[in-house]
């Protein structure tokens, strides 16, 4: 009798343990997610999807904040370039990504000018991502060569409407921002006659330029800078706010007499819609607190990009001023939708 109550008991204990062994099994995994979950931001890799190929400016731009992100975050940040369809393939796979704060994208002016200049988009610049931040903008100038009579933009154009079939003007591809500021000028200048030539790239423009293939050209600086310092370009007007550092003695086009003339490529991060407003926040300052530092400055300033370090405040009022205005220049210039 002694010996089955024995063999009972035992039995019971080993019920028990295996009880609260697969009880065990069932909790850590909740546990797990429960902790994973509650995990501070970011505790994996962010990625910065650039919606251009490798070299250009945003792509530039992106490795140089990643650089600078990952010691601040304790995270990995790295760039992953989805260029082609005017940004609109990198522009569409961040629409898509999930909303955790873990995909982020660094785009251009595209971002904003694309809605009025294509019939169908992968995106909703409103309703599909959020502003993080503002970091910089690239200028953008006017040149012809140096052994061009004109020193001005207003004896440039004097001397396009005496001989208007000889003049034409070189800008990167369709819908940028500097074939755009092209397309206005003539508008206003009445230089109708003058034919844009639209080339796959800023460098390529300037090379037009320097061929003589056309007078003018119109682009980011970053292209022109080398042949001006080299003194076989000569900008006429630079068309921001107010001058660039590296070119004091270039007015700006509002300092030349052309009223409501300003123009940029300017590069924004932003993020899928529904990422937590504390991983955008977390973002947003980690960024600002980079471009506050003088070197970092610097480095940038040398690189051709003139730092606005706008919150992400500023970087939704300018999208949402830039989508309308882009529209309507579209519109005016004719431009058909691509």
């Amino acid at each position: 009798m002694g010996q089955s109550k024995d063999r009972i008991g035992a039995s019971r204990r080993r019920v028990l343990k295996a009880t609260a062994a697969i009880a065990a099994g069932l909790a850590a995994p909740t546990f797990l997610r429960i902790g994973s979950a509650l995990a501070a931001y970011p505790d994996r890799a962010i990625k910065i999807v650039v919606a251009n190929t490798p070299g250009g400016p945003s792509d530039i731009l992106a490795r140089i904040l990643a650089a600078e992100m990952q010691p601040i975050l304790g995270a990995s940040v790295f760039v992953e370039n989805k260029g082609g369809a005017g940004g609109n393939i990198g522009m569409g796979f961040a629409a898509r990504a999930d909303a955790d704060g873990y995909t982020i994208l660094l785009t251009t002016s595209a971002f904003v000018v694309n809605p009025g200049l294509y019939n169908t988009l992968p995106y909703d610049p409103f309703k599909d991502f959020v502003a993080i931040c503002e970091p910089a903008v690239n200028p953008h100038v006017f040149t012809v060569k140096a052994d061009l009579p004109a020193k001005t933009m207003k004896e440039f154009i004097a001397l396009a409407k005496a001989d208007p079939d000889k003049f034409n003007v070189s800008t990167p591809p369709i819908g940028t921002t500097p074939q755009l500021q092209a397309e206005v000028l003539k508008l206003r200048e009445g230089l109708g006659k003058m034919a844009t030539s639209v080339y796959a790239g800023g460098g390529d423009a300037i090379k037009a330029l320097l061929a003589g293939t056309v007078q003018i050209s119109s682009g980011t600086l970053a292209p022109a800078f080398p042949h001006m310092k080299a003194g076989t370009l000569r900008a006429l007007a630079q068309t921001g706010e107010k001058r660039w550092v590296g070119l004091p003695d270039i007015p700006t086009m509002g300092e030349a007499g052309f009223k409501d003339f300003v123009f940029d490529t300017y590069c924004g991060l932003v993020a899928p819609a529904k990422v937590p407003p504390e991983n955008v926040a977390k973002i947003e300052k980690t960024v600002l607190q980079i471009l506050a530092k003088p070197e970092m400055q610097k480095k940038l300033t040398e690189s051709g990009f003139e730092i606005t370090a706008k919150d992400a405040k500023g970087h939704a009022a300018r999208i949402a001023k830039e989508v309308p205005m882009y529209k309507k220049i579209i519109e005016d210039a004719g431009i058909k939708k691509l």
